[in-house]
């Protein structure tokens, strides 16, 4: 059983920083990919950001320059630096990782801009 835990969700101020991080457990211990999507109310799930296992890096052009995606593979963690948040980045943000055509994810944290 393969198991992603999103934290570091919360309320900011436009303009803030918030970190995610994203803990996994199981029996994968190596994927080919993960990320980070989200979802606003009234909207459908968007890709954010992913890293590939050789560190390939992938951003939505609207988070581009102001999130940063990174990885801890001893820690078995994915992380989520915003930073220059908007009242647009609010949504529930969730934890993928994507490994030989299937897809595992997280709970989902919930973050808020206020303006």
């Amino acid at each position: 059983q393969v198991q992603l835990v999103e934290s570091g969700g919360g309320l900011v101020q436009t303009g803030g920083s918030l970190r995610l991080s994203c803990v996994v457990s199981g029996s994968i211990f190596r994927f080919n990919a993960m990320g980070w999507y989200r979802q606003a109310p009234g909207k459908q799930r968007e890709l954010v950001a992913t890293i590939t296992s050789g560190g390939i890096l992938n951003y939505a052009d609207s988070v581009k320059g102001r999130f940063t995606i990174s990885r801890d593979n001893a820690k078995r963690t994915v992380n989520l630096q915003m930073n220059s948040l908007k009242s647009d980045d609010t949504a529930v943000y969730y934890c993928n990782a994507f490994h030989f055509g299937n897809y595992y994810w997280g709970q989902g944290t919930q973050v808020t801009v206020s303006s």
